[in-house]
């Protein structure tokens, strides 16, 4: 396949095929400049054309596009010739770094223990660095498990050696343990039965929980253990074994542990007899959850689900990883979605935000208590915990906290702006619009499944998979209003602007919307295309 540039006449090398479909669905334009809550793209005469941004870098800039004090930070720190390749030394911003996350993470769980902090580049990446921890972690507990196993067969074998403990003929039995022999003969023959056994148990595989909806990434290892299926086919026999969990469905958990849980043979010794029972091992490496999912169509969490996800990890002794890329840093209210609904994660990633919309950054928290220092070694990545990004990273929790914590509150209250906009608009068109979901800056509108539309041309562009794709493109070129649709989600459109939004700028959202629904009422596909010009 080859794709020219239409103004250059060059072949189009980087994407043409996403290049395609964003010239089909009208969002191919050129940005040249961003600003606080806009866009400007480039005209047809060259002339910088506004357009208010509620996409957001995926939730990238909560503090607006070219933030004032961070691009000066960024600035400042290219100036002095800060260094960003400076691997393998002392790195006190990063530590300071560490340590306010620890500050604000203390004080939204309640909590002293210390978060161990191991930085990165972007969040895919952090999610899997957090995901090699928790499988590193799971390892070393199968390893002591391994020992305990071996110790608690060397102590049968010295009872039954010193007179004071037999080998019953049920346990013979029960293992096929056959023919006359002594109790130390048919020790040694129990040993050598459950020992292979125990091994080929351990050796299974890890597997992963995830909620239906989830997104956590498109890296080898993560995007198994992202929900979408077109996302995970292709790489099956890659990576990770993930079990996908229904939403706000405790039921399924206790299903899943069920069917999935694992455990060995245990030798004891007990009034005098040998016995084995079985001890369940740890098979589930972590479960990842997104407070509010940002790709599956901005679903929020339940207090409710959250606890019963955090009781059920517990019981089973699984780390849970609080997914906060999109959805944390203030976005939704407070640096971390996950502390409104109770649930605390073992382990927290974050990006997007963190980076201020200039660096690329990311951090994966690990909670004292399940920390393996050793991961330090085996783990690492060149542009990560630089001068830079670190420095930048600090600034960028320096404005969130700035005055009591003021971008926390404007993220609510231009939230709750932006939710009475999107609330109204369904309730206007509800032929149209299914539902509106999400929290603080992160909201959703679902409009109905148009497939079976009584349009010929709203029925193919919805067959087309890419309809929200269409919805985004109208906004855009009817409306100056950017956003797109949710990746595994296509009929929800999302709607992640900075804090600086403005009541004008939702004015704009509110017309835009309304149009598009009054579009779909009249089966006007050809008008979502651009086409209603050039039909007339």
């Amino acid at each position: 396949m080859e794709t020219t540039n239409s103004e250059t006449g060059a072949p189009e090398l980087a994407e043409p095929h996403l290049r395609q479909l964003l010239g089909a669905a009208g969002l191919a334009v050129e940005y040249v400049r961003a600003e606080g809550n806009t866009l400007y793209l480039r005209g047809e005469e060259g002339e910088e054309i506004p357009v208010t941004d509620f996409a957001g870098g995926y939730g990238s800039v909560l503090l607006g596009h070219s933030h004032p004090d961070i691009v000066r930070c960024a600035r400042e720190l290219l100036d002095a010739g800060t260094p960003v390749h400076a691997q393998f030394s002392r790195h006190p911003y990063a530590n300071r770094l560490a340590a306010e996350l620890n500050r604000i993470v203390h004080r939204e769980l309640g909590t002293e223990e210390p978060y161990f902090a191991i930085f990165a580049n972007t969040g895919a990446e952090a999610v899997e660095a957090a995901v090699k921890h928790a499988e590193m972690d799971r390892v070393m507990r199968l390893a002591d498990l391994r020992g305990e196993l071996a110790k608690a067969a060397a102590s049968a074998r010295a009872a039954v050696d010193a007179g004071t403990a037999t080998v019953p003929e049920r346990l013979r039995a029960r293992f096929g343990i056959v023919g006359a022999m002594d109790d130390a003969t048919a020790l040694r023959e129990l040993v050598a039965h459950v020992t292979p056994l125990n091994e080929a148990r351990l050796d299974r595989r890890p597997l992963f929980l995830a909620l239906e909806g989830g997104f956590h990434g498109k890296l080898g290892l993560s995007v198994q253990l992202t929900h979408n299926e077109s996302y995970r086919a292709p790489f099956r026999g890659l990576a990770a074994q993930a079990r996908f969990v229904p939403r706000e469905n405790p039921e399924a958990l206790r299903e899943i542990h069920e069917r999935e849980r694992g455990a060995v043979f245990a030798l004891t010794v007990s009034g005098g007899r040998v016995d084995v029972v079985e001890r369940e091992f740890p098979v589930f490496c972590a479960f990842l959850v997104e407070p509010v999912q940002g790709e599956g169509g901005i679903h929020v969490l339940s207090g409710e689900f959250a606890g019963e996800i955090q009781r059920f990890c517990a019981e089973i002794d699984c780390p849970v990883v609080v997914d906060e890329i999109q959805s944390g840093m203030g976005r939704t209210g407070t640096l971390l979605a996950s502390s409104p609904l109770g649930l605390r994660g073992d382990y927290y990633v974050l990006a997007k935000t963190l980076g201020g919309g200039i660096a690329k950054t990311s951090a994966m928290l690990v909670r004292q208590a399940r920390y393996r220092p050793e991961f330090e070694i085996v783990h690492s990545s060149t542009f990560a915990k630089d001068s830079f990004s670190c420095t930048v990273a600090l600034k960028v929790l320096e404005l969130l906290e700035a005055d009591d914590g003021a971008v926390y509150r404007a993220a609510r209250e231009r939230g709750a702006a932006l939710r009475a906009v999107l609330d109204g608009v369904a309730a206007d068109f509800p032929e149209q619009v299914r539902e509106v979901r999400g929290a603080g800056l992160m909201q959703g509108l679902e409009f109905h499944d148009q497939s079976a539309a009584a349009s010929d041309s709203v029925r193919e562009l919805a067959a087309t998979g890419l309809f929200g794709y269409f919805l985004a493109g109208h906004l855009l070129r009817e409306h100056r209003v950017r956003t797109f649709p949710t990746a595994s989600a296509l009929n929800t459109l999302r709607f992640e602007p900075s804090v600086r939004l403005s009541d004008v700028e939702l004015d704009r959202l509110d017309v835009g919307l309304r149009d598009v629904c009054r579009v779909l009422a009249a089966g006007d596909g050809a008008r979502l295309l651009g086409r209603a010009a050039v039909a007339g």
